[in-house]
């Protein structure tokens, strides 16, 4: 279905320095074989995940200790990530090739951490059309870094607290905050496709629905006991940790740019070793200069085009970094200046 007034997600095509378009990187040869969907592969890279997250719940009903929640805790924050990484491919119809079972499946994950597949996708497509623009929506979440230790330190205790959840949650229905440096409110289902409308309003009153009757059935089949555990080892980190993994990797991807003109400067990849990988940066979601470039490349060949664009120069300008330089760039003191 060829893309309609509102639902586009668009390559970004503009380059600092007046250096070579995405376009002319690639041959149409090698971007058709990058953008082809492969549901077996997919589903591939989405098991070891899913059955992780099922190991580490079903091993609740008997594995109940202190010591064991403190450990369980990160490890489910970082799978309950890695669904909305899912989710993400899913909004950007790359998750697989059937467009019904993709948003299905897509529906059914998102529901399950609470959010809206069908208002993000609307939200997100206004984040690549006209990243850090005036109506990017995440730019009050990433944008004016670096702004020193102490903002970046407030903002993760109050992530940590449980205070940024309803935020994220509202973003996540379609409601994002304010643009921070223009002060916009943004109304994004406003904005979009009259299909995508719809779809978003259904979707978020079943996410309601998932929402109430999780718990509901936890405490018929389990009991009260089932139900605690379902709130701690389920609800507290989806709304304390996993609201961090979601800002750091939000200001890594974006925060403290080189420049504004090109994803190349205004985005940033990532090539991280095993914790980062599981913690900030699952199913290849570092590559984001590449993802910027080529919204229509799923997850799984986006190490296949990075690749191909570093032979061919397109990170000369703007290498890949470690996330310890990232962190020092937005952890810095205002009055250092963005590199």
């Amino acid at each position: 279905m060829d893309p309609t007034q509102g639902e586009a997600f668009a390559a970004d095509t503009r380059r600092p320095g007046g250096g070579a378009r995405p376009a002319e990187l690639l041959t149409h040869a090698e971007l058709a074989t990058l953008t082809a969907l492969d549901d077996r592969r997919s589903v591939r890279a989405m098991l070891p995940p899913l059955l992780a997250l099922a190991a580490v719940l079903a091993a609740a009903a008997t594995v109940w200790t202190p010591g064991w929640v403190l450990v369980a805790l990160p490890v489910v924050a970082a799978l309950q990530h890695t669904l909305f990484v899912l989710v993400h491919d899913a909004a950007h119809y790359r998750l697989l090739s059937d467009r019904r079972l993709n948003d299905g499946l897509g529906r059914m994950l998102a529901a399950l951490v609470g959010i809206s597949m069908c208002a993000y996708r609307v939200v997100h497509r206004l984040h690549h059309n006209d990243l850090y623009g005036p109506g990017d929506p995440d730019t009050a979440l990433h944008g004016g870094y670096p702004r020193g230790r102490a903002y970046l330190r407030r903002k993760l205790v109050t992530d940590l607290s449980g205070l940024t959840a309803r935020k994220t949650y509202g973003y996540f229905f379609g409601s994002p905050a304010a643009n921070g440096d223009t002060g916009a409110a943004r109304r994004p289902l406003d904005d979009t496709a009259p299909s995508l409308r719809a779809a978003a309003m259904r979707d978020r009153r079943t996410v309601i629905a998932v929402q109430v009757a999780l718990p509901l059935t936890v405490l018929l089949l389990a009991g009260p006991t089932g139900l605690l555990k379902y709130v701690v080892l389920w609800v507290l980190p989806a709304v304390t940790l996993l609201q961090s993994i979601l800002r750091l990797r939000a200001i890594a991807e974006h925060g403290a740019p080189a420049g504004l003109d090109s994803p190349l400067t205004a985005a940033r990849t990532h090539l991280p070793g095993p914790v980062l990988r599981f913690m900030l940066f699952p199913q290849h979601v570092g590559h984001h200069v590449e993802h910027h470039l080529y919204p229509a490349v799923p997850r799984y060949r986006l190490p296949e085009l990075h690749a191909l664009l570093a032979a061919r120069g397109a990170f000369d300008g703007a290498p890949p970094r470690g996330f310890l330089h990232t962190w020092r760039k937005v952890y810095a003191d205002p009055s250092m200046g963005r590199t």
